[in-house]
This record gives C-alpha cells, structure tokens and sequence, in this order.
C-alpha cells in the first residue's frame, strides 16, 4: 500500500488559521475598548475643567452690585469696614478704602457713610491718601456725611482716618487716639560679634546704609531719623486738628498728641469722639436709615489664597528686622 498525501483543499481553513484569527480580533476589540476608556476619561476630565473653570469665575465675580440691586429700600445707610493694618495690598490698604467711598457717594440711595474701624493703625501715607479722599468727597455731596464708628480699636493711622469724618463715635470701652509715630527695629551687632559674623556690605554715599541692624547706630543718622519721625508726627496732628477742629481739647490735655490711648468713655470728654454708639445705632438714630449696605472691597478667593500660603513673607521679615519706615501705631 502506497501512502498518498493530499493537497488541502483550497480555502479550506486550518486550526492554526483559527487561532490567528482569533488572536487577531481579541487584539483589534481590546484596542477598540481601551480607545472607549480613553475617550470616555477623556470626557470626563473635560468636563471636571470647565465646571472647575465656572467655579472659579463664579468665586472671582464680585457679587456687591448684585447684593446692592437686591435693596429694595428708597435709602440705606452705606458701611465701609476698616479692618486690620492700613497698609498697601491689605484689605485696609488706601485703594480698597477709596474705591469703597467712590463707590458709596456715587450710590443716590445712600443717605449717610458709616466707616466701622478697627485696626491698630498702619502706614501714615495710605491713612493719609483716605483721609484726603474722604475731605475731598464730603466736599463734593455735603448732604451725605461720614461717621467714623470705632469697634474695638481706632489707633493711630486708624484715628487719622477717622478724623477726616464729619463725626465720630465709639463704645465706651474702645480704645481710642494714640497720635504718634513709631519706626522700630532690630540691632544684631552684638550678636554677630558673638558668633564670629562679619557683616560686609559695599555703597556707594555716605548714608545709603544708615539705621543697617548690622551696624552700631551713629548719632548723626538717629538724630536724622528722628527728626523724619517729629516731622510725620507734625502732619499727623495738623490733620486731626483740621479734622476735630474746637472739639478737640487738646489746649487743655496736650498729652493728646503723646500716643497714648484712653476708652471711648475717656474719650469724649477730650473731644476725641462725638458719642457713644455702634454701626447700626449710628445709622437709625443719626443718620436715620437703619438698613445697612455693605460697601466693602471684598478679597477675590485668589488674594486669600495667596495669603495663606505666606505671600510677601520675605518684604515683611525685611521690614521687621530693620528696614521698616514710620508706621502710625
């Protein structure tokens, strides 16, 4: 017998062909269903950046005017708070202050400016800048006066603010005044002579380093400085006796001007304040429209945000180791 090999007939498929095929569109549907995944991901990842996108514009969107168009009220009392340290890029700083009151005295409806203080005082420049705008506006509308109402504390800058107010009030325990001028720092040249630390440092002008916290003080450059401080000192009391005019007892009790502090009991009888009240009692029993509108430059979600994580760190820890100008504190 004669083995005879045949042929496969044409076409006819093999069990390795199966196995190829198969391997084939298992490979091709896995692609097909990762490329799902990935669109679906996809998708889904989009879609979390624009409703993070909507959430961020909807934290940065100032929402005053649409609370301001929400009164329904013929009039209202405006409200300016003054919260804090009155310096550049704080929430007390002389833009938002300004802004505010631009924004209060252009409003028909408001009826009287209530400025609701509290803060120890800051930079005589910025207090300086809202002082003037508020002159410059009662001016401008003498029918809308300005009442500075002191909460806790109306200090230095704080009270050269609210000095340019048509009155002032307080709670009897306030603490009130303290018109005076500070610039402190640091000294660490005992310090580095301890540790072996040599402070080197080039200029170019005789003065350029003066008051450096690394160098013993000169005479010559405190008796300067001190002489920058009488001078901010001077314009600081100008501008509360311009301000409080013959109210001010300051003929009798020069130790007005001295930077001390008394309660707003102690207060009005020195003719530091006009009476004794709060935000809300001021604006139904003086001004005469007890509904408050809040005028206040709010902080976006992104200023405090950067806050907390310690922005401008670096300029405050060169201000506090000597390199701070007057401060009204």
């Amino acid at each position: 017998m004669v083995d005879q090999w045949k042929a496969p007939a044409e076409g006819a498929p093999t069990v390795g062909d199966d196995k190829s095929w198969k391997l084939l569109e298992k490979t091709l549907l896995a692609g097909v269903q990762e490329q799902r995944r990935a669109r679906r991901w996809g998708i889904f990842f989009k879609s979390l950046a624009f409703l993070y996108l909507i959430a961020m514009l909807f934290l940065f969107t100032p929402l005053m005017d649409m609370e301001r168009s929400a009164t329904k009220g013929a009039g209202y009392t405006a409200l300016i708070d003054v919260q804090g340290v009155i310096a550049d890029k704080e929430a007390a700083s002389a833009d938002n202050l300004i802004t505010s009151l631009r924004a209060a005295f252009d409003d028909p409806k408001v009826k009287g400016v209530v400025l609701r203080i509290n803060s120890p005082g800051g930079s005589p420049v910025q207090s300086g800048y809202v002082y003037d705008e508020i002159r410059r506006l009662r001016g401008l509308h003498p029918d809308t006066k300005v009442y500075a109402v002191i909460s806790d504390l109306g200090a230095s800058g704080a009270y050269y603010i609210a000095s340019a107010a048509d009155e002032i009030y307080a709670d009897k325990a306030s603490l009130v005044g303290s018109i005076g001028v500070t610039a402190a720092g640091f000294g660490f040249v005992g310090a580095m002579e301890k540790l072996g630390v040599q402070r080197r440092a080039y200029t170019s002008g005789e003065h350029k380093a003066f008051l450096d916290p690394f160098e013993p003080e000169k005479p010559d450059e405190t008796k300067f400085w001190q002489g920058v401080l009488n001078v901010t000192h001077e314009q600081f009391i100008a501008s509360v006796k311009q301000g409080r005019g013959d109210r001010l007892k300051d003929k009798d009790h020069p130790e007005l001007f001295s930077g001390l502090v008394w309660t707003g009991q102690q207060a009005l009888p020195l003719g530091l304040i006009d009476g004794l009240g709060s935000a809300s009692s001021v604006a139904r029993d003086v001004i005469g429209e007890k509904e408050l509108v809040d005028f206040t430059v709010q902080e976006s979600a992104l200023d405090r945000f950067s806050k907390k994580l310690g922005a401008g760190v670096a300029e405050k820890l060169a201000m506090w180791m000597g390199f701070q100008g007057p401060t009204l504190r």
